[in-house]
């Protein structure tokens, strides 16, 4: 019994010891990262403030400023190993070796990352344009460091990693696309009115833009009818509705004017054997 009591006292003295040598040193190791995280924070704030005066795309914005907070708590935590007596050349060592296993063991996600960076400051496209790539497309709503999200016109969301969006082919669009529509008219039809009739549907439709100019021009001499390219411009937004608007006005113009839009036909000649 008083061999167990007089190693409890011994523990007792021992941890009374390392409490009084260690513990200031913890506390104030403990009250430096405090200090850290607080002025990590209003660094970041400093720094937000004025990079919201230079055109910076949110995610560089963002990213600058995570940088920046890493960096001062980083300081903080040096000095934090300091106090504490940490030598810091066996910890670095070690944190390399580390992040050595981590970089091959996660290639794909900083390949990710570093594609995001590549997006990020090349710039082959913003938030808010149009741009389809891969077999799918979408308007731009995020750009992070690691995917990029694509709103789909059906309401539904694309989720793209960066690293396949990195040297592919990309079909920016920006914040307008051009309708692509035919319409066909006979060949007695008189071209100059049904361009103009054409022109007037496009000046009164609120999704078209006037600038740029749409193109109304004849396309093709095709068997039965001449048909006209019809190709204006409209906002992103305004695209599905457009067209089916355009084709509705135009027929409906066109019967109003007698201009006439043909069938589809085909002349069918029998020929005789003369025996």
């Amino acid at each position: 019994m008083e061999e167990h009591l007089r190693t409890l006292d011994k523990v007792k003295n021992t941890a009374i010891d390392m409490a009084m040598q260690f513990g200031p040193k913890v506390l104030v190791a403990i009250l430096i990262m405090v200090a850290g995280v607080y002025a990590g924070r209003w660094v970041a704030r400093g720094m937000l403030r004025g990079l919201r005066k230079f055109d910076l795309e949110p995610p560089v914005r963002d990213l600058l400023v995570r940088i920046v907070r890493i960096l001062v708590l980083g300081m903080f935590a040096i000095m934090a190993l300091q106090n504490l007596g940490v030598q810091l050349l066996p910890l670095i060592a070690g944190i390399g070796v580390a992040g050595a296993g981590v970089a091959l063991a996660t290639q794909g996600v900083l390949s990710n990352l570093v594609a995001g960076l590549t997006i990020i400051f090349t710039k082959p496209f913003r938030v808010g344009e149009y741009i389809a790539l891969l077999g799918v497309e979408g308007n731009v709503q995020k750009i992070s460091l690691f995917n990029t999200t694509l709103g789909h016109p059906d309401q539904s969301r694309v989720v793209i990693p960066n690293r396949k969006i990195v040297g592919e082919i990309l079909h920016n669009y920006g914040k307008i696309r051009q309708v692509d529509l035919v319409v066909g008219v006979t060949y007695d039809t008189d071209l100059n009115r049904a361009l103009a009739e054409i022109k007037d549907v496009l000046l009164t439709n609120p999704h078209v833009l006037a600038e740029p100019a749409p193109v109304i021009a004849v396309a093709v001499l095709a068997d039965s009818s001449i048909d006209i390219a019809i190709k204006p411009w409209t906002n992103v937004p305004d695209y599905p509705v457009a067209g089916g608007e355009i084709y509705k006005a135009i027929l409906e113009r066109f019967r109003e004017r007698k201009i006439e839009m043909p069938f589809p036909q085909m002349e069918v000649r029998l020929l005789q054997n003369p025996a």
